[in-house]
């Protein structure tokens, strides 16, 4: 799937609890339609899209140019699934703050609940998709939230979001499982911009570190080799070339001595030098390797191997053109398009215009009807009914 970009201000505010309730219903019916007909894997590739993520967090109610949507959306369809249980179609874990910590956890408990028997592997794709975007992946946005949507059937796709701390903009980053071949070689279905800030794209571009586009391939197997020589050796090199302007000048490189913890970086490394990672993959996913370890790696794999690391944006080139089917679609015309849903019941910030709560819950009804009448037959009348009745709409 090739990268689209669009770009939206951050805004604050939360969802007031009326309209989440309505957004829970709405997200649940809505999943409920797409799942039946034409199955949770569809489901998930719709999530994976930014432009359809969108649309749909629009159609919800929720501001259309927020980054907002992205938490409230996933939080309003986890609590849909939590309604619903396996009969949503999907399953969800994860969200924001100290909530996506628990993410592994929840998933080994839906996937015992479930009897998933690819419960360890949708606990690794969770695990590595979040260190990917958090450390080989340094473009100045931390990761806040995450979201990983799955199926018993061990199909998978994540959302999450970082936020740059000093300008308040924020980045989403869309995964879909059944395109990852490489967890750290170009794994992303989608990376989205929330904000657009051209002043800052020159000087940006010299602190990027993307260790998973394919360019970087190089520095990838020469930072795991890096690792398997001997520690004293290595932490040798860094004292040697970071005594002066040479692997952490300013000028050059973004790594200053006062951001290396040596003793910390030491005590990583030893650790993960024990563990002799064959791969990248495999030292990326050792506890304790971080954004620090890596970029330092890197850059040491660089002036050692004359490997350079890639300092290209994940999201590409934010001025080429956004292709949907037949349609090519420049990111200014985009968010207009994504405006236009939010004609379908409003916005929580009144833009269009105030959320139209009569034309909400009739819409909500008319879709579940539609879904019930799909699902009914002699033997799994009743069945239906209280799936639906569990979203409080039969």
């Amino acid at each position: 799937m090739e990268r689209r970009v669009a770009h939206l201000p951050l805004h604050t505010g939360k969802a007031p609890p009326w309209l989440f309730k309505r957004m829970t219903k709405l997200a649940g019916a809505i999943t409920l339609a797409i799942v039946e007909e034409f199955g949770a894997a569809e489901m998930l590739r719709r999530l994976s899209d930014p432009w359809w993520f969108q649309a749909f967090g629009c159609v919800l109610g929720f501001d259309w140019h927020s980054s907002g949507v992205t938490t409230v959306t996933c939080g309003a369809l986890k609590e849909a699934a939590r309604v619903c249980g396996p009969d949503l179609g999907i399953l969800v874990a994860g969200g924001k703050g100290g909530t996506s910590r628990k993410t592994p956890q929840e998933i080994a408990t839906a996937a015992d609940r479930h009897a998933i028997t690819s419960g360890d592997r949708l606990v690794y794709a969770s695990r590595m998709s979040a260190k990917v975007d958090s450390a080989a992946v340094q473009d100045g946005f931390a990761i806040y939230h995450h979201s990983f949507f799955f199926t018993p059937d061990g199909q998978w796709c994540v959302v999450q979001q970082g936020m740059d701390d000093q300008s308040r903009w924020a980045r989403r980053y869309h995964w879909l499982g059944q395109s990852v071949d490489d967890f750290v070689c170009e794994p992303h279905a989608a990376v989205q911009d929330l904000a657009d800030r051209p002043s800052e794209k020159s000087s940006r571009q010299l602190t990027l570190l993307n260790m998973v586009a394919k360019e970087a391939d190089e520095s990838r197997k020469s930072s795991a080799a890096l690792v398997r020589e001997p520690t004293e050796w290595l932490m040798g090199e860094v004292e040697r070339l970071t005594e002066g302007p040479t692997l952490f000048a300013p000028a050059r490189h973004p790594v200053l001595e006062l951001d290396v913890n040596r003793d910390r970086l030491k005590r990583i490394l030893t650790n993960a030098h024990e563990r002799s990672p064959e791969d990248f993959e495999t030292l990326l996913g050792f506890e304790g390797v971080g954004p620090a370890t890596i970029r330092s790696l890197a850059l040491l794999a660089e002036i050692i191997f004359q490997a350079p690391p890639a300092r290209r944006d994940p999201t590409g080139s934010t001025r080429v053109p956004i292709k949907r089917a037949e349609e090519v679609v420049e990111p200014a015309a985009l968010a207009r398009h994504w405006a236009d849903y939010s004609h379908a019941h409003g916005g929580k910030d009144g833009t269009p215009f105030p959320v139209d709560r009569e034309t909400y819950d009739r819409n909500i009804v008319v879709l579940s009807d539609a879904v019930r009448r799909a699902r009914l037959g002699e033997n799994d009348k009743l069945a239906a009914l209280r799936r639906l009745s569990k979203l409080g709409i039969a």
